[in-house]
Order: C-alpha cells, then sequence, then structure tokens
C-alpha cells in the first residue's frame, strides 16, 4: 500500500513538473489544426459586438450584427452609434444587396462576396488568415489564444492583425487591424458569438430587411406583405439601367392596392428633393488636382459634380437621392470602414455609397481601386460647402 501511494505521489509531481515546463500545453500548430476543423464543421453562427475605427480625426463606433446561414447566406448589419443609421448587407439565393433601410434604398448585384474578400468582423476571414500565415505570432492571453497574423483587406493602410480566440471554442472575442507603423485602425470586440446558430425562414431576404429597420422586432413574412412595385429591384433588368452609374429611378413606393403609401415624418424626408452641400474628399492622390464642380440633376434629385484631373482622372456625383431601388451590374462589396460601398465596371469603374443620406459615385477610368478607396474614406466627417 505505502508502495502504491509513493509512485501515485511519485506521477503527480513529474505532472506538476512537466506542467510547469509547458509539456502538454496546446501549442500554434495544433490550435491551427482545430481551427480548420471548426471552420471546416460550423454551418451557421450568430455574433454581436461593436466595432472602432482610428482612420479619422475621431475615432467612429458601430454595433456590428453577424450572422452564417448553413446555405451559407450572410447578414451583416452595421450601426453608427451616435448617428442611429443602419447599412444592412445581404447574401442570399437571389444575390448580394447593401440596404439602407431608412431611405429605402437598395443595391443588388451579383458577387463571390465574401468567398472572394476578408471582412475583420466575419469569422470565416480571420480564421483564414490565421491559417494562411506561416509565420503568425502567438501568444495566449488568460482565457484567450492571441495570433498576430498579416491582414488581408482592401485597404492597404491596413497590414496587421491580432486575433483573440476563445480557449474553449475558439470563437473569436477581439480584433486588433493596425497600419505598417503598428497604430490600431480598426478594433472589434465581439460580445456574443454563438455556433449552430437557428434562424427564422425569412431572416436573410431582403423585404424582412428592408421593412424591419424602424420596428422593435423583425416581423415574420406573415406580418408584412410586399409587393413588387414596393421593391422593383428584382425586376429590374440590364435594360432599365442608365448612364449614370448602372442606376435605374424608380418611382414612390405603393402598396399593394396601388395607391401612395403614407409617409412618416422620416420617409418624407428620405424621399423629398433636397439641396445638397458639396463634399470634397481631404485627400487627393498625388499629382491630381481639381478640374471643377457643376450643378447637375439626376432625374428630380439635385446634385453636383466633381471633376479630378492629372496622374488620374475621375469624377465624384454627390446627390440626396429619393428612395429607390437599384439593380446594378456584377460588381463587389467594398468595406469602407464608416459605411459599404459598390464597386461596378472593369474599363471604367464605379464606386457608389451612401453616407449620411448623401449618396457618392466616384468613377474613373485610370485610377486604382485602393485610390478610389482612399478618395472614398476620405469623404468621412467632411462638411458640406
Amino acid at each position: 500500500m505505502r508502495r502504491v501511494t509513493w509512485m501515485v505521489a511519485v506521477v503527480m509531481c513529474l505532472a506538476l513538473v512537466l506542467a510547469g515546463c509547458g509539456i502538454g500545453k496546446k501549442d500554434a500548430g495544433s490550435i491551427v489544426k482545430d481551427l480548420d476543423h471548426v471552420i471546416s464543421k460550423a454551418d451557421s453562427y450568430q455574433a454581436s459586438g461593436s466595432m472602432i475605427l482610428h482612420t479619422g480625426s475621431q475615432p467612429q463606433e458601430y454595433q456590428v450584427e453577424v450572422a452564417f446561414s448553413p446555405e451559407h447566406f450572410y447578414r451583416i448589419s452595421l450601426t453608427n452609434a451616435s448617428k442611429d443609421v443602419t447599412q444592412i448587407v445581404l447574401r442570399n439565393e437571389e444575390g448580394v444587396f447593401v440596404l439602407t433601410p431608412h431611405l429605402k434604398k437598395s443595391f443588388r448585384f451579383q458577387s463571390d462576396w465574401p468567398e472572394n474578400q476578408g471582412q475583420v468582423y466575419l469569422f470565416q476571414s480571420l480564421a483564414r488568415s490565421i491559417i494562411a500565415d506561416k509565420d503568425r505570432q502567438f501568444t495566449t492571453d488568460n482565457d484567450a489564444y492571441v495570433f498576430d497574423v498579416a491582414a488581408n483587406y482592401q485597404n492597404e493602410q491596413l497590414s496587421r492583425q491580432k486575433i483573440w480566440l476563445n480557449k474553449k471554442t475558439l470563437a473569436p472575442t477581439q480584433v486588433q487591424v493596425s497600419d505598417a507603423n503598428q497604430n490600431v485602425m480598426v478594433q472589434v470586440n465581439f460580445t456574443k458569438f454563438e455556433f449552430d446558430a437557428k434562424f427564422d425562414k425569412d431572416f436573410f431576404q431582403m423585404e424582412r430587411n428592408m421593412t424591419s429597420w424602424n420596428m422593435q422586432t423583425l416581423p415574420t413574412m406573415s406580418d408584412v406583405k410586399v409587393t413588387d412595385a414596393d421593391h422593383p429591384a428584382a425586376g429590374v433588368t440590364d435594360k432599365d439601367l442608365t448612364a449614370t452609374g448602372g442606376q435605374s429611378d424608380q418611382s414612390q413606393p405603393t402598396t399593394s392596392t396601388g395607391t401612395k403609401t403614407d409617409a412618416t415624418k422620416s420617409n418624407a424626408a428620405a424621399s423629398k428633393p433636397q439641396s445638397i452641400g458639396i463634399i470634397e474628399p481631404s485627400y487627393l492622390p498625388k499629382d491630381v488636382v481639381k478640374q471643377d464642380i457643376t450643378d447637375m440633376k439626376l432625374g428630380e434629385d439635385a446634385a453636383v459634380l466633381l471633376r479630378y484631373k492629372g496622374k488620374y482622372n475621375f469624377s465624384m456625383v454627390e446627390v440626396r437621392p429619393q428612395a429607390k431601388s437599384v439593380s446594378l451590374q456584377p460588381g463587389d462589396i467594398v468595406d469602407l470602414g464608416f459605411t459599404i460601398g459598390v464597386l461596378t465596371g472593369e474599363d471604367k469603374k464605379t464606386l457608389t455609397w451612401t453616407n449620411d443620406g448623401v449618396e457618392f459615385r466616384l468613377t474613373t477610368g485610370d485610377l486604382p481601386t485602393n485610390e478610389m478607396i482612399k478618395v472614398a474614406m476620405a469623404t468621412e466627417g467632411q462638411s458640406g460647402k
């Protein structure tokens, strides 16, 4: 009996010594294998948290909600915490939608997003960046594994990112994306992350998300009847597109009886033509100068056209549009940080985005995409003149 007790004591001491030396702890390689397994079997997830951008003169905070379904549908909601403005990105069986519900504005286009580009708030993007970086740095922080890896985003200013993963589930808890000088430009804090989430049948449908922005709870399809007249984007064809950025003007929404809808104050403000202050970007590429500014009309909307020339040539249209739905050519989503943009065209490219009720369309034949993104981001925080 004494011999058995002595042997047990020796084994326990040895285990403590090995643990103290780090033997038995998971290394980066084994965690990466586990992470690869998690991402391959993750049929769905739902997450929420906050995102803080340090790309402008003042930090901007956004509330972020992310949903991913077994059908590989996505729903991302970005809400500006100070302006209470929400933008939604959907991917479903009909394509990819960028929605601005409070303006009743929707873009619909065909794209491989997000398979063809990374997003800082998507679990797949974060996991793949850890798996792909063979020079990854690894450490631990209380209940989290921390990976320092290369960032692979459209914004070339973002070069590195630190990703915190929960030790038990490997779900992300925090992300910090830095520039080449190790300045944190984007920070995401997940307050909730749930694998194997369940969603209502219409959770990823455009109609539900366009009509639920001002309701306390999302309606079911039995609660809201949406007609083709309410959301004509699905029926718009390439033949309907005009030459102004691929946009098709639509009439004011009607009810199923064909009568005009009763507008609330916010909807009236969104649909009423408004004058626009000229917003000029705080950044221009080297050897590019402003050529001129021209007042113009887009349908019933007052707009301005800014033209720039030099090493690169491009124009930017600014308009406060009436509520309308838009169908676009094949394109890609562009993450501008403060909002989501849509990039269309090949030889002649157009980047379209909305901020504070103003729609911007930057069109060029020679300006590189990364410079288009810089110019677009430089309109944030600029007051109209």
